[in-house]
């Protein structure tokens, strides 16, 4: 299966670094957020990645044509007519293809601008290009499959931001942590979906997690494959110094590599 990332957004929320590039490429560990989710994918032996790119695409797409200057110890051999020589070859085993799905455009519509790239009746992956997770893309595959359904959405319990009061009527009674339990599943991305369901999705305006998902899962066609363990979206730039503490820390969960 092909894996599609959605990387096309504004990233207003981290403002911080997102004005000079689009929010995924924003580093963790001196790699972007984007090569954090293709390893993960990769581990599980998905190579093949369409990136939907919109908002300062062109950053990703030097990103990926300059992989060997960035990962590998290179000569550069002027005496020879400018002559460059990789010394490793520490790369991955990925076929990547950089779409520019628009700077407006809404996540439907940008799966819509990449469906033929995906092929006919295929199921893909599907995730987004700012979340950390380290969901086993193994199992969910398997789940998907077994379900016979179009659609199969990861759910995540996520950690609560702030802390919370434990109150007897009026009366407070301690402070604490937030729990993942005090906040109810949600969407976590890690998708797998079918070709079918970007039928009904028209125009750069559909935005996939409104009628479309409502409407598969109106119909029965939508499964959950529920993830207990490590999620995060790297949403603000709290966000990103708690990933990179985690990454420094040689402890990032996410890292299953």
């Amino acid at each position: 299966m092909k894996v599609v990332i959605l990387a096309g957004g504004f990233g207003t929320r981290i403002s911080e670094e997102s004005h000079l590039k689009p929010k995924p490429m924003i580093e963790i560990g001196g790699r972007p957020v984007l090569w954090h989710i293709m390893k993960l994918y990769s581990y599980y032996g998905y190579h093949e990645f369409i990136i939907c790119a919109g908002y300062k695409q062109e950053c990703i797409k030097e990103w990926f044509a300059n992989y060997y200057l960035y990962n590998c110890d290179i000569t550069f051999d002027f005496l020879h007519g400018s002559r460059e020589k990789v010394h490793s070859d520490d790369t991955e085993p990925w076929k990547v293809t950089v779409v520019d799905t628009g700077l407006h455009t809404m996540t439907g519509g940008r799966l819509k601008r990449i469906q033929k790239y995906l092929g006919d009746g295929q199921d893909f992956m599907m995730t987004y290009g700012d979340g950390l997770s380290n969901v086993n893309i193994r199992e969910l595959a398997e789940f998907h499959h077994r379900q016979k359904k179009l659609a199969t959405l990861t759910a995540v319990l996520p950690e609560g931001r702030f802390g919370v009061m434990d109150l007897d009527q009026d009366i407070v009674k301690s402070f604490r942590e937030k729990k993942k339990t005090d906040t109810g599943w949600i969407n976590g991305g890690f998708m797998v979906l079918n070709t079918k369901v970007l039928d009904n999705v028209e125009g750069d305006t559909a935005v996939f997690e409104k009628e479309p998902m409502e409407r598969l899962a109106a119909q029965g066609q939508m499964t959950c494959y529920r993830h207990d363990g490590f999620w995060k979206c790297m949403d603000t730039l709290r966000d990103k110094q708690k990933l990179e503490k985690l990454w420094d820390s040689g402890q990032a969960p996410w890292k299953v590599w």
